[in-house]
Order: structure tokens, then C-alpha cells, then sequence
């Protein structure tokens, strides 16, 4: 590879760590949430001519899969996870690509944006990771449908915090966003904001569970407003989980926030990216809405455990021409 293709890939490709103040939140404004509404055609519209748009090749589409890499919650939520399991996670999250590879394409010291597990296995990710600076985030609040008695969902927030987790993905009430009651799901929000203390909160809205866009824009916003540092599509457990609408949404309602109140919010779709290509199409879209500094791991995320192996066989084929095996990028 020529020295000029390391250069745009390196600076393409490079995650310098930045840090925004934490969004603290605000008052409920219900007049502000119930302004909220949203032209279904037009968002779908959109979202539709989005691939063919923004297309990128080459060295480019190299880079941006590199940074889509850095911005992965690299994530094992199975019944039959083992100590074994995520610790071989953690090894990957560390070294998501080969060094060999890295070389050819100019990089180094990449990784994954976090590691995500539930609870038991906090403390093994903390250890497996230690050193690194790749932050462990957990599910919590009843993780994935969240009617657990309220008070156990608080007490399991602090006491994932009290393992070692930098990062709470919680689980809202969708009864709240479908019965409109935004002064429950305000209260609720809050509170789980409260029990992480210094961990920052990611607010899995369940989006394929709300019902409609509009819900999906006024929950983002009580949300943001009872000061979550993310907002998340789905568990990766609903029947319909991240799409392009949703996220179009969502992303639309984070600059409404950040126009408000001057806070970035973080976004982070999940459940069903497990192809480069469509990797590229949500950062290409955060790119037009949002802009450039939310295409950081401090502000975006991707929920998936399948999208590192299918972006690795991208990645060797831009290399030599060939695709390999996908058996031979296991990441776990």
C-alpha cells in the first residue's frame, strides 16, 4: 500500500479519545415533548435513498469500516455465556484485527468501543480488560424487558456499578411510552441516572415496541431530558430492532437536545447491523444529521456481536482481492 493511502486511512480511520460534559438533563418540559411529531413518509423517504447516495469505495470504505470497528459495543448476552466466552470476547475487543492487516492498512492500537455483558460476568471483563481503557458496559434493569419490581432494577444498576462497570445499558417501561404517561418514564429515567452515579447510562427504548415514530421521538426526548449520556434503539431481543427510520429519528431528536441545551447525547443502534455495508450507511448517516464529532465512540455506538467478523472479511478483501472464510474471523 502506498505511504498517500496510509495517510487517508489513518486520518480517516483515527479515534483520538475526546470527552463531552455530561449531559445532566433538565426539567420535564411537557409542552416541548408533545411539540414533538414526525412525517412518517418523509422519514422513510429519506432513509431510502440513503445507500444509494453515499456510496463509498476503495481506501475510503476501508477507513470508515476501520472506524466503525472503534465505535463496536462488542457484546455476548446469551444464557449459556461462561467465563471462558468472555474473556476470548475481551482478547478480540483488545485485537479486533489481525496486526498483520493493521500493518498493510497503516494502523495500530485499534479497538472495539467497549465490551457488553450482563451482570455475572462483570467482574471477568473488568479483569480480562484491564490496562486497556476499553470501558465494560452491562445490561441492567431487568435486561430485556425490564418488569422486574422497580426497586430490584435500581439495586441491580448500583450494584453493577459497584463490579466495575463504566457503562448501565437500562431498559425503560414501555407501558409509560404506549399508555403516554411521560411524567412515569421522566421519574423512572431519572432515577436510573441517579443509581449509576458516575457510570454513564445508556436508555434502551425498545423501539420495535413503541408503537410509532412519534413515540420513538417523545421517548428519545424525556429520555435526554432525565439526562441520559445515550440513547439506544433496541435490546437486540424485540422482533424488529435498528433500522434507518428509527435512527433518523432519534438522531433528529438528539440535535433538537444539543440545540436546546448545548449537551451532546450519545446514540446507538442495535440489534440486526451485522453487515459492513450497512455499518457505513448509519455513519454516513450521523455524518449528514448529526456531523463529524459524533463520529467518535464517546457519542456513537454499534450494539453487535456479528458485524466485527463481517467487517474483518471486508477489510482482508480490500487487502488482497479475495474473501476469506467467515469461520476464520471468529470474535468469540
Amino acid at each position: 500500500m502506498q505511504t498517500d493511502t496510509k495517510n487517508t486511512l489513518t486520518t480517516l480511520a483515527g479515534v483520538p479519545q475526546l470527552h463531552e460534559p455530561r449531559n445532566p438533563g433538565m426539567d420535564l418540559d411537557l409542552d416541548r415533548v408533545m411539540a414533538v411529531q414526525v412525517n412518517t413518509s418523509a422519514v422513510e423517504r429519506r432513509c431510502a435513498s440513503l445507500p444509494g447516495r453515499r456510496s463509498v469505495k476503495k481506501d475510503h470504505q476501508a477507513a470508515w469500516m476501520l472506524r466503525a470497528i472503534s465505535m463496536i459495543d462488542l457484546t455476548t448476552l446469551s444464557g449459556d455465556d461462561t467465563e471462558g466466552r468472555v474473556r476470548r470476547l475481551c482478547a478480540k475487543a483488545r485485537q479486533p484485527v489481525s496486526k498483520t492487516m493493521l500493518a498493510d492498512l497503516g494502523m495500530n492500537g485499534l479497538t472495539t468501543g467497549a465490551v457488553c455483558v450482563y451482570h455475572d460476568m462483570i467482574e471477568t471483563a473488568v479483569a480480562a480488560l484491564d490496562g486497556t481503557g476499553i470501558p465494560v458496559a452491562a445490561v441492567s434493569t431487568g435486561f430485556p424487558a425490564g418488569l422486574s419490581p422497580f426497586h430490584l432494577r435500581v439495586a441491580e444498576i448500583e450494584e453493577s456499578v459497584k463490579a466495575g462497570a463504566q457503562e448501565i445499558d437500562i431498559v425503560i417501561s414501555r407501558r409509560h411510552v404506549l399508555t403516554q404517561n411521560w411524567q412515569a418514564l421522566y421519574d423512572e429515567m431519572r432515577a436510573f441516572r441517579t443509581a449509576c452515579g458516575d457510570a454513564h447510562v445508556k436508555a434502551i427504548l425498545a423501539t420495535g415496541e413503541l408503537g410509532s415514530l412519534r413515540n420513538v421521538a417523545r421517548a428519545s426526548m424525556i429520555c435526554m431530558m432525565a439526562g441520559a449520556d445515550f440513547i439506544k434503539t433496541s435490546t437486540g431481543k424485540e422482533s424488529v430492532n435498528a433500522t434507518l427510520p428509527v435512527s433518523l429519528v432519534m438522531i433528529r431528536a438528539i440535535r433538537d437536545y444539543c440545540e436546546w441545551t448545548g449537551f451532546r447525547v450519545g446514540y446507538k443502534p442495535a440489534g440486526g447491523i451485522s453487515k459492513a455495508k450497512d455499518a457505513v450507511t448509519y455513519l454516513a448517516l450521523i455524518k449528514e444529521e448529526l456531523g463529524d464529532r459524533w463520529l467518535r465512540p464517546d457519542l456513537f455506538r454499534f450494539g453487535a456481536s456479528s458485524l466485527l467478523g463481517d467487517i474483518e472479511r471486508q477489510l482482508e478483501h480490500h487487502l488482497t482481492g479475495r474473501y476469506s472464510a467467515a469461520n476464520r474471523h471468529a470474535i468469540g
